[in-house]
């Protein structure tokens, strides 16, 4: 049985959802709240220090949607420290293959935020991003990471 919370961040509402003991979903929904959980409260403390500017890396069970491919460009992200950033065709060269598929599993990325597809960018710009706001959210990521310094 999966359990959701909302916390209020400076990108909006966001809504993290534990399933069996891990976070299995960060996204912009309005989704039925239930019980929170020992592990939502711990998502939430880290999510607050995360935008406190207090908390550089996430210490927390995930398991994202997706299998294969999509496993493999989620651990890739991981991996993309606090502050800065890769592009879809690093991501392609590491996972020998394309830029277009990494793109579309980031877009798929079902753990926003924690799982950073804020921080993959296009080779000439910022490319996209699928959460509400989209790239006015990502720019606010980025932002606050000060990881685009030329972002007016």
């Amino acid at each position: 049985m999966a359990t959701t919370v909302m916390i209020d961040t400076i990108v909006g509402p966001v809504a993290v959802t534990e399933r069996d003991g891990a976070i299995t979903r960060v996204n912009w929904s309005d989704p039925e709240e239930g019980e929170e959980s020992p592990l939502l409260r711990e998502a939430v403390r880290q999510l607050d220090a995360y935008f406190d500017g207090d908390l550089k890396a996430f210490d927390l069970p995930l398991a994202p949607e997706g299998e294969g491919f999509q496993q493999s460009v989620c651990q890739a992200m991981l991996a993309i420290p606090y502050g800065e950033t890769r592009t879809y065709g690093d991501i392609a060269k590491d996972l020998g293959t394309y830029g277009q598929p990494v793109g579309q599993a980031c877009g798929a990325n079902s753990i926003a935020i924690i799982i950073p597809c804020h921080r993959v960018l296009s080779a000439n710009g910022l490319g996209g991003y699928s959460g509400t706001g989209g790239i006015e959210t990502k720019i606010a990521l980025l932002r606050h990471e000060d990881a685009y310094p030329f972002l007016l």
